[in-house]
C-alpha cells in the first residue's frame, strides 16, 4: 500500500482545477485553488519573530526627533 505524499494531493488537486476550467465550473475551480493554499499553508497569517532588543520605545523614538518634530508629535498626540 503506497503511502499518498503532499506531492501526490497538489496533483490532484491540480488535475480537478484543470477539468473545472476545461467545464467552465468556476466554484470547482476557485475550490480546488483555495485547498490547494490551504495544504501549502498559505492561509495562514505570517507571524514575524520579533526580538525584544530589536524594539524601540517610545523615549528612544521621540530622542531621535529635533525638538521642533518631537512638539509636533505630542501635540498630533495629546490633541
Amino acid at each position: 500500500m503506497s503511502r499518498l505524499t503532499l506531492d501526490d494531493l497538489l496533483d490532484q488537486l491540480e488535475q480537478a482545477r484543470q477539468m473545472a476550467i476545461e467545464e467552465r465550473k468556476p466554484t470547482a475551480m476557485i475550490q480546488a485553488t483555495v485547498t490547494t493554499a490551504k495544504l501549502l499553508g498559505l492561509d495562514k497569517p505570517v507571524v514575524k519573530d520579533v526580538h525584544a532588543d530589536d524594539i524601540q520605545t517610545i523615549s528612544e523614538l521621540m530622542n531621535e526627533l529635533s525638538s521642533e518634530q518631537a512638539a509636533i508629535t505630542y501635540k498630533n498626540i495629546m490633541g
